[in-house]
C-alpha cells in the first residue's frame, strides 16, 4: 500500500500536489492552513472531508507530510508539529521549497522523522489545475536516505523526472530556476516596450517575437548557449550595438543598464565560443560600458 501524505500549506502547490497524489493512489490524511476558510476551499476542490487550521490534528496519522507553505512560514510550521507531537514516529517530512534546504527542518528530528525537500520546476499559477502539472517535469530532491527514496518514488509516480541535489547548492539551484522563468518574463517586457517605440501595439508583441523566441530555446536545447547565439553581438557588429545603445538612452533610458548588462554577457559568450577576437570583444565591451550623457 502506498504511503498516506497529508498536506500543510493549501496554497496553489499545495494542491495541485494533494489533488495529484490523491489520483496516483496515495490515501490523503488530511490537509491544513492557518486559515480554516482556506482549508474548506482545498478539501471542497480535492474531495476530501478531512481538513483543519490545526496542522498537527492532521499529520499524526500521515506517512509522509508535506509542507507546501510560502519559504519563510516553513520553519514556523515545523515547530508547530514538534511542539505539538504532531508526526508520527519514522515517518517522512518533505518541503517543497527551491530555496531552502531540507535543514531548515531539523527541528522536527527529536520526532524521529526523516527530512528532505521535494522541488517540482513548475510554475503553478492556480489552485484550479486541469490535468497533470507533474508529467514530464523535473523535480530536485534532496535531504535524508530515507526522505529522498520516498520522495523519489513518489516525484516517479506523478510523472516527473527526479534529480539529486546537493543540500548546500539549492540556493544557486534555485537562482537558476528564477533566471530561466522568471527573468524570461522581465526580458520579454522589456522586448515588448521597445516593439511598442516602434510602433507595435502590446496586443500584437507575442505575435511579432513568439516565432523567434520558440526558435531561439529549440536552438539552445539542440546546440547549447554559444551555438544558439545569434545576432550583432556574435557577428561583432559594433555599428549595431552602438545604434541601439543610442535609441534606447534617446527613447527609454531606463532600459540602457539593462540592456548595456545583457550585451557585456552576451560578448563574453561570444568571445568564448570563438565567434569573434579579443580585441572585436573589447571594442563591444566599450560601446556597452561607456557612459552616455543625454
Amino acid at each position: 500500500m502506498k504511503a498516506s501524505f497529508a498536506i500543510v500549506g493549501c496554497g496553489k502547490l499545495g494542491c495541485a500536489l494533494a489533488k495529484q497524489m490523491k489520483s496516483s493512489g496515495y490515501p490523503l490524511a488530511g490537509l491544513a492552513s492557518k486559515s480554516i476558510t482556506s482549508a474548506r476551499k482545498a478539501a471542497d476542490d480535492i474531495g476530501t472531508d478531512i481538513f483543519s487550521d490545526k496542522p498537527w490534528e492532521i499529520t499524526r496519522s500521515a506517512d509522509v507530510v508535506f509542507i507546501t507553505t510560502p519559504d519563510g512560514q516553513i520553519q514556523a510550521a515545523a515547530s508547530l508539529l514538534a511542539e505539538n507531537k504532531g508526526l508520527k514516529k519514522n515517518a517522512v517530512v518533505l518541503h517543497c521549497s527551491g530555496s531552502q534546504p531540507s535543514t531548515i527542518l531539523m527541528t522536527l528530528k527529536k520526532c524521529e522523522v526523516s527530512i528532505g525537500s521535494l522541488h517540482p520546476l513548475q510554475s503553478f499559477a492556480s489552485t484550479r489545475i486541469e490535468g497533470n502539472p507533474f508529467k514530464n517535469i523535473i523535480a530536485a530532491i534532496e535531504g535524508e536516505t530515507e526522505a529522498v527514496a520516498l520522495a523519489r518514488q513518489i516525484a516517479q509516480d506523478l510523472g516527473a523526472t527526479c534529480f539529486f541535489i546537493k543540500t548546500h547548492a539549492k540556493s544557486a539551484y534555485h537562482a537558476a530556476a528564477v533566471v530561466a522563468s522568471n527573468y524570461l518574463v522581465t526580458l520579454q517586457d522589456m522586448a515588448f516596450r521597445l516593439l511598442q517605440i516602434a510602433g507595435i501595439p502590446p496586443e500584437n508583441a507575442f505575435q511579432v517575437l513568439g516565432p523567434l523566441i520558440h526558435g531561439t530555446l529549440s536552438n539552445i536545447e539542440k546546440k547549447g548557449t554559444e551555438k544558439a547565439l545569434t545576432g550583432p553581438i556574435v557577428r561583432g557588429d559594433t555599428e549595431t550595438v552602438s545604434t541601439h545603445v543610442d535609441e534606447i538612452l534617446r527613447m527609454a533610458p531606463d532600459l540602457l543598464s539593462l540592456y548595456k548588462t545583457l550585451g557585456r554577457h552576451t560578448v563574453h559568450i561570444a568571445e568564448s565560443g570563438g565567434n569573434i577576437t579579443k580585441e572585436k570583444a573589447r571594442e563591444l565591451i566599450q560601446i556597452l560600458s561607456e557612459k552616455k550623457i543625454s
